[in-house]
């Protein structure tokens, strides 16, 4: 112990160096703007190679897994198209609209870090805007919602998972069409549940009724979310509904972003609304 204080006290003026300097570094980031979002993306792809360097070493322990689930993809997706064609593109595919114009595109990404156990999960997954990710773009699986892109760096990309505090899906009940929010958040935040809000009292809900995307917010309607566990009054005139997930958060590996191609002209139509009001 003597030695340890011997040792402080001889460079103690370089100490003292990095603790004002990290004082300093972390006011600036704090007050600037632009500081605090260069940090942010720097730190995004330094954290990414990392778990980029140690999800190659561990995926080759889960090849079983990873097979049985890219099988499971690939018959989703062959389900989902209207003709017998099919595009044999690993990283992409499509879906037509009724009118057979391209409106989503999908990219496939994989997870390379994954919380499920906080109050506020976040995600990170192997692609970046150099593959056409941007922020705010919704995120599914072939089960149901994943989440929303957050933050975006050249190769990788942050989600702001389905089971975080802030998290809002549009939904709607395929037997009456109602729709409203979808949060995460039950009393233990179990993250396999999740509680459909603003549904008015007077519908009727049926235990294992389907719960789908509204098509009101960033996922295509009819995306599957979940099952009606059961629904419960949330003061006079909305019911709260407690709602299964599909999607195991716990062993996800492979994602999809999607890119809506009117996404663009409907925010600048929606924002010249506001402006004219």
């Amino acid at each position: 112990m003597r030695n340890l204080w011997i040792f402080i006290s001889k460079y103690n003026n370089f100490f003292l160096f990095i603790l004002f300097f990290g004082i300093s570094f972390i006011l600036v980031i704090r007050n600037n703007s632009f500081q605090r979002a260069s940090t942010i993306n720097s730190s995004n792809a330094f954290i990414g190679s990392i778990y980029q360097r140690i999800d190659n070493f561990t995926q080759y322990l889960n090849l079983k897994e990873t097979n049985r689930y890219l099988s499971e993809e690939n018959a989703f997706l062959r389900s989902q198209l209207k003709t017998s064609k099919y595009n044999t593109l690993v990283e992409q595919d499509s879906v037509l609209d009724t009118l057979g114009q391209t409106q989503y595109t999908y990219i496939v990404a994989r997870i390379i870090s994954n919380s499920v156990h906080q109050k506020n999960n976040y995600i990170t997954i192997n692609r970046g805007s150099e593959q056409g990710v941007k922020k705010g773009m919704g995120v599914i699986s072939s089960h149901g919602i994943v989440g929303i892109v957050l933050n975006v760096s050249p190769h990788f990309a942050t989600i702001q998972s389905l089971l975080h505090a802030d998290s809002r899906i549009s939904a709607s009940l395929v037997g009456s069409n109602a729709f409203g929010s979808l949060v995460w958040g039950t009393e233990n935040y179990e993250a396999n549940k999740a509680v459909l809000r603003d549904i008015p009292n007077h519908v009727k809900v049926k235990p294992g009724e389907e719960v789908v995307t509204s098509g009101f917010s960033l996922f295509p309607p009819g995306v599957s979310i979940g099952k009606v566990i059961k629904s419960g009054k949330s003061g006079d005139s909305f019911l709260d509904i407690e709602v299964q997930l599909n999607n195991d958060f716990n062993t996800l590996q492979y994602v999809y972003i999607i890119e809506d191609k009117f996404a663009d002209e409907k925010q600048k139509l929606e924002g010249d609304t506001l402006i004219n009001e």
